[in-house]
Protein backbone atom coordinates (compact mmCIF):
# COMPACT_ATOMS: atom_id res chain seq x y z
CA UNK A 1 0.00 0.00 0.00
CA UNK A 2 2.84 2.37 0.86
CA UNK A 3 4.44 1.69 -2.54
CA UNK A 4 1.14 2.42 -4.28
CA UNK A 5 0.74 5.74 -2.41
CA UNK A 6 4.39 6.60 -3.08
CA UNK A 7 3.98 6.09 -6.85
CA UNK A 8 0.64 7.93 -6.85
CA UNK A 9 2.29 10.89 -5.06
CA UNK A 10 5.26 10.79 -7.43
CA UNK A 11 2.95 10.78 -10.46
CA UNK A 12 1.04 13.77 -9.08
CA UNK A 13 4.27 15.69 -8.48
CA UNK A 14 5.47 14.98 -12.02
CA UNK A 15 2.11 16.06 -13.39
CA UNK A 16 2.14 19.27 -11.38
CA UNK A 17 5.75 19.96 -12.26
CA UNK A 18 4.95 19.46 -15.95
CA UNK A 19 2.06 21.91 -15.74
CA UNK A 20 4.23 24.37 -13.86
CA UNK A 21 6.98 24.15 -16.45
CA UNK A 22 4.54 24.68 -19.28
CA UNK A 23 3.21 27.81 -17.66
CA UNK A 24 6.68 29.11 -16.88
CA UNK A 25 8.08 28.51 -20.38
CA UNK A 26 5.20 30.00 -22.33
CA UNK A 27 6.10 33.38 -23.71
CA UNK A 28 3.78 36.26 -23.19
CA UNK A 29 3.16 38.21 -26.40
CA UNK A 30 3.26 41.49 -24.46
CA UNK A 31 6.73 41.18 -22.90
CA UNK A 32 8.63 44.32 -23.88
CA UNK A 33 11.94 42.62 -24.69
CA UNK A 34 10.41 40.13 -27.14
CA UNK A 35 9.88 41.04 -30.80
CA UNK A 36 6.24 41.21 -31.73
CA UNK A 37 5.07 39.05 -34.64
CA UNK A 38 3.80 42.09 -36.53
CA UNK A 39 7.19 43.83 -36.34
CA UNK A 40 9.04 40.65 -37.37
CA UNK A 41 6.82 40.25 -40.44
CA UNK A 42 7.31 43.92 -41.37
CA UNK A 43 11.09 43.65 -40.93
CA UNK A 44 11.23 40.46 -43.00
CA UNK A 45 9.17 42.08 -45.75
CA UNK A 46 11.37 45.16 -45.75
CA UNK A 47 14.54 43.08 -45.99
CA UNK A 48 13.12 41.70 -49.22
CA UNK A 49 12.37 45.15 -50.61
CA UNK A 50 14.70 46.52 -53.28
CA UNK A 51 15.50 49.77 -51.48
CA UNK A 52 17.47 51.25 -54.38
CA UNK A 53 16.42 50.99 -58.00
CA UNK A 54 18.07 51.30 -61.36
CA UNK A 55 16.38 54.55 -62.26
CA UNK A 56 14.88 52.94 -65.35
CA UNK A 57 11.23 53.70 -65.97
CA UNK A 58 8.74 52.20 -68.43
CA UNK A 59 9.19 53.66 -71.91
CA UNK A 60 5.57 54.86 -72.10
CA UNK A 61 5.64 56.67 -68.72
CA UNK A 62 4.91 60.39 -69.17
CA UNK A 63 7.17 62.96 -67.53
CA UNK A 64 5.05 65.39 -65.50
CA UNK A 65 4.77 68.77 -67.25
CA UNK A 66 4.21 70.85 -64.13
CA UNK A 67 4.93 68.81 -60.98
CA UNK A 68 4.51 70.35 -57.55
CA UNK A 69 8.05 69.19 -56.71
CA UNK A 70 10.61 69.80 -59.46
CA UNK A 71 13.43 67.39 -60.31
CA UNK A 72 16.41 68.28 -58.12
CA UNK A 73 14.35 69.86 -55.32
CA UNK A 74 14.50 68.63 -51.74
CA UNK A 75 11.39 67.42 -49.91
CA UNK A 76 10.40 65.77 -46.64
CA UNK A 77 8.90 62.27 -46.85
CA UNK A 78 5.63 62.03 -44.91
CA UNK A 79 5.09 58.29 -45.35
CA UNK A 80 6.70 55.16 -44.03
CA UNK A 81 6.64 52.54 -46.78
CA UNK A 82 9.73 51.13 -45.05
CA UNK A 83 11.67 51.83 -41.85
CA UNK A 84 13.72 55.03 -41.94
CA UNK A 85 11.68 56.63 -44.68
CA UNK A 86 9.23 58.83 -42.79
CA UNK A 87 10.79 62.21 -41.93
CA UNK A 88 13.78 61.71 -44.23
CA UNK A 89 14.94 64.48 -46.54
CA UNK A 90 14.71 63.35 -50.16
CA UNK A 91 15.80 64.68 -53.53
CA UNK A 92 13.39 64.40 -56.44
CA UNK A 93 14.94 62.31 -59.22
CA UNK A 94 11.89 62.04 -61.47
CA UNK A 95 8.26 63.19 -61.64
CA UNK A 96 5.63 61.40 -63.76
CA UNK A 97 1.90 61.68 -64.39
CA UNK A 98 0.17 58.31 -64.12
CA UNK A 99 -2.28 56.23 -62.11
CA UNK A 100 -0.93 54.63 -58.94
CA UNK A 101 -2.28 51.46 -57.41
CA UNK A 102 -2.17 49.90 -53.98
CA UNK A 103 -2.23 46.14 -54.54
CA UNK A 104 -2.36 42.85 -52.63
CA UNK A 105 -0.52 39.80 -53.92
CA UNK A 106 1.15 36.53 -53.01
CA UNK A 107 4.83 36.55 -54.01
CA UNK A 108 5.69 34.18 -56.88
CA UNK A 109 8.61 33.02 -54.72
CA UNK A 110 6.19 31.89 -52.00
CA UNK A 111 5.62 33.29 -48.55
CA UNK A 112 3.05 35.46 -46.88
CA UNK A 113 0.52 37.46 -48.87
CA UNK A 114 1.44 41.16 -49.10
CA UNK A 115 -1.53 43.40 -48.38
CA UNK A 116 -2.03 46.96 -49.63
CA UNK A 117 1.46 47.40 -51.14
CA UNK A 118 2.07 51.00 -52.19
CA UNK A 119 2.76 51.63 -55.07
CA UNK A 120 2.76 50.19 -58.56
CA UNK A 121 1.91 52.38 -61.53
CA UNK A 122 -0.27 51.86 -64.58
CA UNK A 123 2.77 51.25 -66.77
CA UNK A 124 3.98 48.41 -64.50
CA UNK A 125 0.81 46.35 -64.98
CA UNK A 126 0.60 43.82 -67.81
CA UNK A 127 -1.93 44.78 -70.51
CA UNK A 128 -3.26 47.71 -68.45
CA UNK A 129 -3.68 50.06 -71.45
CA UNK A 130 -4.74 53.57 -70.42
CA UNK A 131 -7.92 52.73 -68.53
CA UNK A 132 -7.89 53.14 -64.76
CA UNK A 133 -8.47 49.76 -63.13
CA UNK A 134 -11.20 49.39 -60.53
CA UNK A 135 -10.59 48.04 -57.01
CA UNK A 136 -10.95 44.27 -57.03
CA UNK A 137 -9.55 43.89 -60.56
CA UNK A 138 -7.10 41.01 -60.93
CA UNK A 139 -3.81 42.05 -62.55
CA UNK A 140 -0.32 40.76 -63.32
CA UNK A 141 2.49 42.96 -62.01
CA UNK A 142 5.56 43.60 -64.16
CA UNK A 143 7.44 45.61 -61.48
CA UNK A 144 10.12 44.10 -59.25
CA UNK A 145 10.01 46.50 -56.29
CA UNK A 146 10.00 43.53 -53.92
CA UNK A 147 11.22 39.95 -54.16
CA UNK A 148 8.51 37.81 -55.74
CA UNK A 149 6.46 40.74 -57.04
CA UNK A 150 7.25 40.50 -60.76
CA UNK A 151 4.74 38.18 -62.42
CA UNK A 152 2.51 37.96 -59.35
CA UNK A 153 -1.23 37.77 -59.86
CA UNK A 154 -2.49 40.67 -57.77
CA UNK A 155 -5.68 42.43 -56.75
CA UNK A 156 -6.15 46.19 -57.05
CA UNK A 157 -6.99 47.69 -53.64
CA UNK A 158 -7.16 51.34 -54.72
CA UNK A 159 -6.35 53.58 -57.68
CA UNK A 160 -5.52 57.28 -57.99
CA UNK A 161 -4.49 59.51 -60.88
CA UNK A 162 -1.63 61.66 -59.60
CA UNK A 163 1.98 62.66 -60.01
CA UNK A 164 4.41 60.03 -58.73
CA UNK A 165 8.01 60.69 -57.80
CA UNK A 166 11.23 58.73 -57.88
CA UNK A 167 13.44 59.88 -55.00
CA UNK A 168 16.88 59.55 -53.43
CA UNK A 169 17.09 59.76 -49.64
CA UNK A 170 19.15 58.77 -46.64
CA UNK A 171 17.37 56.51 -44.16
CA UNK A 172 16.72 58.02 -40.75
CA UNK A 173 17.51 54.61 -39.21
CA UNK A 174 21.07 53.58 -39.94
CA UNK A 175 21.94 56.10 -42.64
CA UNK A 176 21.47 53.81 -45.65
CA UNK A 177 21.50 55.81 -48.89
CA UNK A 178 18.55 54.81 -51.06
CA UNK A 179 18.74 55.72 -54.75
CA UNK A 180 15.89 55.85 -57.27
CA UNK A 181 13.18 54.68 -54.86
CA UNK A 182 9.93 54.01 -56.72
CA UNK A 183 7.30 55.41 -55.92
CA UNK A 184 5.93 58.10 -53.66
CA UNK A 185 2.90 60.21 -54.41
CA UNK A 186 2.57 63.96 -54.20
CA UNK A 187 0.47 63.68 -51.02
CA UNK A 188 3.28 61.70 -49.33
CA UNK A 189 5.76 64.57 -49.67
CA UNK A 190 6.03 68.10 -48.33
CA UNK A 191 8.31 71.01 -49.18
CA UNK A 192 11.53 71.24 -47.18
Amino acid sequence: MKKHLFFLGLAMMIGLTGCGNKTNTEKSPNVDNEPKQENMEHENMEMEKNHSGSGEVPANLKVAKNPTFKVGSEVIIKTGHMPGMEGAVATIVGAYDTTVYAISYTPVTGGERVENHKWVIQEEIKDANNNTLEPGTEITVEADHMKGMEGAISKVDSAEKTTVYMIDYTSTTGGEVVKNHKWVTESELSAK
